[in-house]
Order: structure tokens, then sequence, then C-alpha cells
């Protein structure tokens, strides 16, 4: 049960929803009527309707009488309430998609007692219940394919509002912005001034909209103000699963966990934190110099700053219940974040930036985090070609997109996939540097003296074999050979 809003707060929201028309689609009112599939199927369908009408919040009050909106109390207990054997907040939570943060309230109005369901909108996909779309049409709940022009009209929607301009918290005041906000890090990381005037501070949030207006006084914290600069994201309830987990794991595989934590922070004030916890918790490798011995990183920072900022912008907000991740075993690093990539992976190296986070990637950008010129990946290629490491894998496993940062190996560790991997990415890099792939550059790649280019030419005969690389000219001499990827 959740009291996160206070009393007066919720009579005053009653108040205002009291006097709406009853024909109001995307508020509910019921005296004592609680049987466990309608309030599902209410949820769906005021979370669809919301999304029509443009609302932040769908409602469904107990406690009022539907016609005349007079508050009569009721008997309704959610906290108690169950489906079967399991708690009927759990049982709904199973059986919608997107998986909502719905929110039950509990509290009195005049002496009378009073349950308030808070219904998110919909967003990026129509809200289901137990596998069936829902819609409010007039007083009824109907089923949105019964509706087709509806349905269309709420695709639109969710094509044209992007995930930064929702609102993460609705209906606060300035202490309440300025207590959520990490505020000084904004003007920090965008190389500004701090103001002394707190109205000064508002105007620089509200024109990045990082908050907006409400039309009923106050403000509401955006998903881009709150994503990215939110002292705590468990306090945005929808956001709380977005937050980054780094875990480390005992070995090669899964099966034991040596460490894992959950950041807190917002994306942007709390990078650099991330980044330093990552790299405190990686393997390093000692190297002997001529005098000395010192230990490096296992894998070059510049690599995992591309990587982890590439995970955050990139990912699909819309993918409920999970967020970005990055996980460290004995022998390589993954990265994930939820969604699939915009383009196949590929092409990553070649092809020009799309970002379908445009608002949080422009100002992550801004505050020099990260770049929107697309060369992020190829900086992660170069990178692992400059420590010659094994090259990285892109992969999209269970509508997620996944990159893998291998430890260091010798070219004797490395089977035929590793080496036809490393060849196609080097001859990425350099189709993108407008210089084709020889065997002398795949030599300096591989480390591989002059004497042996006889292995580089089988590395590049087996890249060719799999269809990898192409030939730059079919007509070209083998002593002057040139080659490109294979879409190029």
């Amino acid at each position: 049960m959740n009291t996160d809003k206070s009393s007066e707060y919720l009579i005053g929201l009653v108040k205002e929803l009291c006097k709406l028309p009853q024909e109001t689609g995307w508020v509910e009112f019921k005296e004592d009527f609680a049987n466990p599939e309608d309030i599902g199927e209410y949820i769906a369908a005021l979370s669809n309707k919301a999304s029509l009408d443009g609302k932040f919040s769908a409602y469904v009050v107990w406690g009022v009488s539907d016609g005349a909106h007079e508050v009569v109390g009721t008997s309704f207990k959610p906290r108690i309430a169950k489906k079967g054997n399991e708690d009927l907040e759990n049982w709904l939570l199973r059986l919608l998609s997107p998986r909502l943060h719905f929110r039950f309230y509990e509290f009195d109005f005049e002496g009378k007692p009073l349950v308030l369901l808070e219904i998110p909108r919909a967003t990026g996909k129509p809200t289901q219940f137990s596998g069936t779309e829902f819609i409010r049409i007039g007083s009824y709940r109907q089923k949105l394919k019964e509706y087709p022009d509806l349905e269309r009209e709420l695709w639109r929607i969710f094509e044209k509002t992007p995930f930064e301009e929702l609102k993460a918290m609705e209906r606060v005041d300035t202490d309440q912005v300025l207590t959520l906000l990490d505020y000084p890090a904004y003007f920090d990381l965008l190389s500004q001034p701090l103001p002394v005037d707190r109205e000064k501070i508002l105007d620089r949030l509200l024109e990045d909209q990082l908050i907006t207006k409400n039309e009923g006084g106050g403000w509401d914290i955006t998903n881009l103000g709150a994503i990215l600069f939110a002292k705590n994201l468990d306090a945005f309830k929808g956001l709380a699963r977005k937050a980054v987990r780094v875990i480390v794991y005992e070995g090669n595989g899964r099966l034991k966990t040596i460490r894992e934590q959950q950041g807190c922070k917002g994306y942007a004030s709390g990078f650099e934190g991330l980044i330093d916890f990552i790299n405190a918790l990686l393997p390093r490798n000692e190297v002997i110099g001529k005098a000395l011995r010192k230990e490096v990183p296992m894998y070059p920072e510049p690599a995992i700053r591309e990587l982890v900022v590439n995970a955050l912008i990139h990912q699909d907000f819309s993918v409920t219940g999970s967020g970005p991740m990055v996980e460290i075993f004995i022998d390589r690093m993954e990265i994930t974040n939820p969604g699939l990539p915009l383009v196949t992976t590929d092409r990553f190296l070649d092809t020009p930036p799309k970002s379908r986070n445009e608002s949080l990637a422009s100002l992550m950008r801004r505050a020099g985090i990260c770049e929107e010129r697309g060369s992020g990946v190829d900086k992660v290629v170069f990178q692992t070609e400059f420590y010659q490491l094994p090259a990285p894998i892109f992969e999209t496993p269970e509508a997620s997109t996944r990159v893998v940062l291998f430890a260091h190996k010798t070219l004797n560790e490395m089977d035929r996939t590793d080496r036809v991997r490393a060849c196609y990415l080097h001859a990425c890099l350099r189709y993108v540097e407008r210089n084709p792939m020889t065997n002398s550059s795949l030599r300096e790649r591989f480390g591989i003296e002059e004497k042996n280019s006889a292995i580089a030419s089988r590395i590049i005969r087996d890249a060719l074999e799999e269809k990898r690389v192409k030939p730059h000219d079919p007509e070209q001499s083998k002593k002057y050979a040139k080659y490109l990827p294979f879409w190029a």
C-alpha cells in the first residue's frame, strides 16, 4: 500500500475529480463494487483512455456515488483484498502488460473511508489485462480491437509523444522540485553558474523541459528531468527499475554472484560515479615494463564509457520491468539495455546516428557525456584494436541489445570465430576511415610480424569464405589486395 501522497493532497484531488462530468473517460467512481477481474479491466481501459485524452493519470475512486458524485464511504480494503490465495495488487500486476506502477491509497474524507486507485497513462503500447486491450467508451469499458479508429489514434499518440515529455511526478511544489532533482549537478555539467535566486533555477529547469508547469498549480517533473538528474530514482515509481544494475560474478557463469548493486542517481548526475564504480570492480592485468611492474585495467576506460552511455541513451523505455545492466565475469564484460537497436548490429560502425530518445541524447551531449555523431562504436572498436583485445560482440538477445567485451587473448588463444569477427570489424573501421583493410593493416591489428604475413592472409581467407569481407577490386593482385566489409 502506498502512502507517498498526503491526505490533504488526496482529499483535494477527490474534490476536483467529483467536479468532473459523469462521462469523463479517465475517471470511474465506485462504492463497494470490487471484483478483481473488473478492476484489472478498468485499469487497462482507463490507462489507454488517459493517453487518448492527454492525461498524466487515470483514477478509480471507491466511496463516491457514480451518479451525483457524493461521498458515501466504502468498505473496500485493497490492502487485505485477495484473488484466490494471492494478494490483489500482485495478481493485478502479474496480468497487466506492460506492467503498470498503479497505486492504491486509503484515506478518510469527511470521516468516511475512501480508496483512490491512481493509474498511469499507457505509453509505448496499449495496456492489456489478461492479454486483452480495453478502452473506455462513455461509461462503459470495451475491447479496444472493436474500435479500430481509436486504436489507430492511440498508436499515433505513442509515436508522437516522446518518453522524455511524459511526467515522472505530477503537481509538486518548488521545495519538492529542488529536493528531488540534483539541480547543482545540472548547472555544473553544463558549465553554468548556479543562480542564487530559486526562481532563476526553476526558469532554467523549465527551459530544458526538466520540469513543466502544472495547470492546477505547482510543477510536474518530466521523465527527462527525473531520469537524468534524480537524486534518487526510487522516488519516481515508474523509473525505479531504470536504474543501472552492476553485477560481478565468480568465474565465467552466472551461478554465483560476488557483488550486486543498483544505482540510485539520475544518469547525468551519476554518470562519473557509475564509471568509477565499474572501473574499481574490473579485473586488472599486471604489465612488466623495462624497470617497473604496473597494473592496468583489463578493458580500456574510453570503450567502457562509450558502451555504458550508449546503453543509457539508446534503451527502449517502453520496455517495463528492466533497465540497463553491466555484468562482469572473469573473462568478459557484458553491457545490456532493454530494446532492440534501430539499426542492424552489422552496421553499428557506419550508419548515421539514430536515437529513440532524442531529448535525452541531446542533453547528455551538451553535458559532455556522450556524442550524437555516431562515432561511439568506432571508438570502442579502435580501443579494442589498440590494446589488441578480442573484437567485441554486438548481439540482440530477448528484445534487448548487448555488447560483450572480452579479456585479453593471444592470437593463438583466439578461435576462428574470434579472428573472423575481428577481421570484419577491422574492415568496417578502416572503411569508415576511407582506407580499406590490407594484409599489413590486419597484421598491425593482431600484432603479427611481417615475416608471418601468411597468418593474416589465412584470417582474411576465412573472412572471405564466411562472406564477412569482400575484395575492394575483384581483379586486384594478392600482393596489393584491399578488402571491404561485405555490405560496402
